[in-house]
């Protein structure tokens, strides 16, 4: 078996993406592929998330980022990919 490069991905996303279920949705997606990290609500109506895990399963997070789900209306996803820090022991939603 090979090692799995892991990563981290910092993410905003904007669009109606607050009072919708965004941040909920997030945390059990990045729980489906067994990721690391958390979720929050920004002041400024987009939300911020920190994705950590391995790089195929934290690209497949970003991926989903970009639509969501109903009734989120994602319009934009700014993603920073770095190096995972292995600082994250779940997947949790933060204020």
């Amino acid at each position: 078996m090979s090692d799995q490069t892991h990563i981290r991905a910092h993410v905003y996303i904007s669009g109606l993406v607050q009072g919708v279920g965004f941040r909920w949705n997030t945390r059990h997606k990045a729980q489906e592929l067994g990721l690391t990290g958390w979720v929050k609500n920004l002041w400024d109506g987009r939300v911020e998330a920190v994705f950590e895990g391995p790089e195929a399963a934290v690209r497949d997070a970003v991926a989903w980022c970009r639509h969501g789900e109903r009734p989120a209306r994602v319009e934009n996803v700014e993603t920073r990919y770095q190096d995972a820090t292995g600082e994250f022991r779940n997947f949790k939603v933060t204020h």
